[in-house]
């Protein structure tokens, strides 16, 4: 079933259930802030103190991070991870194939206003699929008479027991440079969160895993070789109005990205997917 809601303030978004899943998506920036399979915890997690309301980014679930990742490399005013994610989408399709899973096309197309901003034509196709395994894609279609190049994320926020208790694997001898301190290296084994983290890691595997106490997230990404692994910690979190100052305990960013050198040029008339599936496992 799917449900259009609008909060008293304006807010649409979408409430979907079916046999499989419960999820939330908001028209405004095709933003799924909740995923959560019946009977388990929620995949996603969600600031308690986060923005549900027009022209706020939310803190949580999965933001759309487009047509630039982090600041704008040609004008640094402009807004942080792009202009999609406070962006009104259009749901332009739903599809429910059986009682198990349920499916939505949501589309972003380029406007007086967006050209301000990024002067090329487009149309942004997200996809979003709820069941047993959550599938995210976001399709670039180059609408304009010359090329552009994009950067972007699927800014996926998963809650976790205690950030003591996971780790990262999947980018042992993987190359990263690290935000914090403008450094390259290469991971050595998992990843332990113990401390403020933020690498964008370059020529990722297809696969990496979140391990938590009960559960294991498993996130298989499509047309990406880069990843962010992102915990703002203690300091951090203090600082930023839409998080509670111990939400670093609960959650873990693992970004499905095209990021730094794994920018995408997209030719006239073409168009690039990125992807992601994510499962869990007891």
């Amino acid at each position: 079933m799917i449900t259009k809601k609008e909060r008293a303030d304006g807010f649409e978004y979408l409430e979907i259930n079916n046999n499989s899943a419960s999820a939330k998506v908001a028209l405004q920036g095709g933003h799924l802030f909740h995923y959560q399979q019946h009977g388990k915890d929620p995949l996603l997690w969600l600031s308690d103190k986060s923005y549900l309301k027009n022209g706020k980014a939310i803190r949580g679930g999965i933001p759309i991070c487009w047509p630039w990742f982090g600041k704008c490399n040609t004008d640094s005013s402009l807004p942080q991870h792009g202009f999609a994610r406070t962006a009104r989408f259009e749901l332009i399709k739903s599809h429910e194939p059986d009682e198990n899973s349920t499916e939505l096309l949501l589309q972003l197309e380029s406007s007086d206003q967006t050209l301000t901003l990024w002067p090329y034509r487009f149309k942004l196709l997200l996809h979003i699929t709820i069941g047993k395994t959550l599938i995210v894609s976001l399709t670039t279609k180059n609408c304009d008479t010359k090329s552009f190049s994009i950067t972007s994320a699927l800014h996926s926020y998963f809650t976790v027991s205690n950030i003591d208790s996971v780790y990262v694997q999947g980018l042992d001898q993987t190359g990263y440079w690290d935000a914090l301190t403008d450094e390259t290296g290469i991971q050595e084994g998992n990843i332990h969160i113990s401390e403020e983290f933020d690498r964008v890691y370059q020529k990722t595997e297809e696969v990496i895993t979140l391990h938590d106490t009960e559960r294991t997230i498993q996130i298989t990404s499509e047309g990406s070789a880069s990843a962010i692994v992102w915990n703002p910690w203690i300091k951090k979190a203090k600082t930023m109005a839409d998080m509670e100052q111990d939400a670093h305990k609960t959650m873990l960013c693992i970004e499905t990205a095209n990021a730094l050198e794994d920018a995408r040029t997209v030719a006239p008339n073409e168009e690039h997917t990125l992807k992601v599936y994510l499962s869990e496992s007891i």
